[in-house]
């Protein structure tokens, strides 16, 4: 494609949301409440282009080639992000909810972790990678979001796998009679477990709240994020890059490094990753301007919940028995790519609406009219923009082998969202980043998950190789 092309499809897509912004507020005020959502996600789409932001590629390459500049780029996008959290938080107009804390965890993300290395991206990578062309890519997100739809939904057979103790606790909850509860697995997996494990910060661990000063900077900030993420760079650098610059750094005649040669190799491993760690900045400001905008919003209108606003402009379809839709406030994906699907199923028959995922939660507003819908397709239209003028946009056509790795790993990373309420970005990034404990135990297994992948592909490939070496 020639750059005069390049240039005016990437200009396209801007009109084209620029349109759409200025005709749904001709229309109603309300609108701009899903413009909002719409312009961060562009945003998010152009960082996760630009520093090629992809859990997946950032554990095959430590574990698979000894390669640590994504894994060390993410690791400082989290304590960047988080720097501007905690000013959120310490205004006190956070819109983040910590997560129950439990070994479910951990299990999620080990499931999630082997699932994205099997597909070759993570959610928010695939998202970005379709924004670039790739359809394999796009297969991937296809894959997570049925599975979460379907997965959310089941009963039957499944029912026996749920202990006695998880199907009393639910019952107990006193949930809407509309929301079958001892009649889905995950319902109640959710209502019987996941709901009555604590919810924690390591503010409110400490004895401070999540919107004090002390709490926000000291205790998510620095005893959540910084201290735990510099010890596991210390590790990252003595496996897997230290040798390599000590190779480089040693003079002739010296034996053993000085300190000040460590230091010289930690910093040259941290400045590796600078294009990761400048998308990890702008991500950040903008997911704490989001926060800002949003609760603006939420004040200015008088709501709590976008599906308030839907009900007042007549769309009423979709939302779940609280009267509400998936409205997180900062960035999130894979549940309202799951919410299509759910949408789609319902209109064809499947009651979509009598589980806690989304007949409770969520809900499956019309996706043209879903707040966080918006915040998706404009993040691969930031995602293909910021590709189209950088010249990195192709369509590239998956082959059969390819697909069948897309979905079953997207499958894989479809059921380990839904047990962790999230994926590699809610489950993790972002609840890391807001000092959640939580989003620690989804990274330890999504590692733990990510090293049985990448030790597993590599030995199909090489099982796969032999193969046709022999028969050549």
């Amino acid at each position: 494609m020639s750059e005069t092309k390049r240039g005016f499809w990437a200009f396209a897509i801007v009109g084209i949301l620029l349109l759409i912004t200025g005709a749904t507020y001709a229309y109603h005020e309300y609108y701009l409440y899903l413009t909002v959502y719409l312009w961060f996600g562009f945003i998010y789409g152009m960082c996760l282009q630009y520093g090629r932001f992809c859990f997946s590629s950032a554990f095959r390459d430590l574990f698979a080639v000894g390669v640590p500049r994504m894994a060390v780029g993410i690791m400082i996008a989290i304590a960047l992000f988080a720097l501007v959290g905690a000013f959120v938080s310490a205004t006190g107009i956070s819109t983040f909810h910590s997560a129950p804390t439990s070994v479910h965890a951990v299990i999620a993300g080990f499931i999630f972790g082997v699932g994205m290395c099997f597909s070759g991206g993570c959610a928010s990578g695939s998202m970005y990678k379709t924004g670039e062309g790739n359809m394999n890519a796009a297969l991937v997100v296809l894959s997570i979001s049925v599975t979460q739809a379907v997965f959310v939904d089941i009963g039957g057979w499944a029912n026996n796998l749920v202990p006695e103790s998880w199907t009393k606790s639910a019952a107990a909850k006193g949930l809407p009679a509309s929301i079958t509860v001892t009649d889905g697995w995950v319902d109640q997996y959710l209502a019987g477990y996941v709901w009555d494990q604590p919810v924690l910060s390591f503010a409110k661990m400490l004895g401070w709240t999540d919107d004090s000063v002390i709490g926000a900077f000291l205790g998510n900030f620095l005893v959540g994020v910084v201290l735990p993420g510099a010890l596991l760079l210390v590790v990252v650098y003595f496996f897997w890059s230290r040798r390599a610059f000590m190779r480089k750094r040693l003079t002739a005649g010296q034996t053993r490094p000085r300190f000040r040669d460590e230091l010289a190799g930690y910093w040259a491993m941290i400045m590796a990753s600078k294009r990761t760690a400048i998308a990890g900045l702008a991500l950040g400001i903008a997911a704490g301007l989001h926060m800002y905008a949003i609760q603006g919003l939420r004040v200015k209108y008088g709501v709590r919940n976008a599906g308030a606003l839907l009900e007042r402009l007549g769309f009423d379809f979709g939302l779940s028995v609280n009267g509400t839709v998936f409205d997180p406030g900062y960035w999130y994906v894979t549940t309202q790519e799951a919410q299509w699907v759910g949408w789609a199923m319902h209109k064809l028959g499947w009651n979509q609406m009598d589980n806690i995922f989304f007949g409770f939660n969520n809900g499956i507003p019309n996706p043209l009219i879903n707040p966080a819908d918006w915040m998706s397709i404009a993040l691969f239209g930031g995602a293909a923009v910021m590709a189209l003028l950088h010249n990195e946009f192709k369509f590239k056509k998956p082959t059969l082998e390819t697909a069948t790795w897309a979905v079953i790993g997207g499958a894989l990373m479809g059921i380990g969202s839904r047990l962790g309420l999230g994926c590699n970005v809610g489950a993790f990034f972002v609840r890391v980043s807001q000092g959640d404990p939580s989003g620690w135990l989804f990274g330890l297994g999504m590692v733990g998950g990510a090293y049985i992948g990448v030790k597993f592909f590599n030995w199909w490939t090489e099982r796969r190789m032999a193969r046709e070496f022999a028969l050549s």
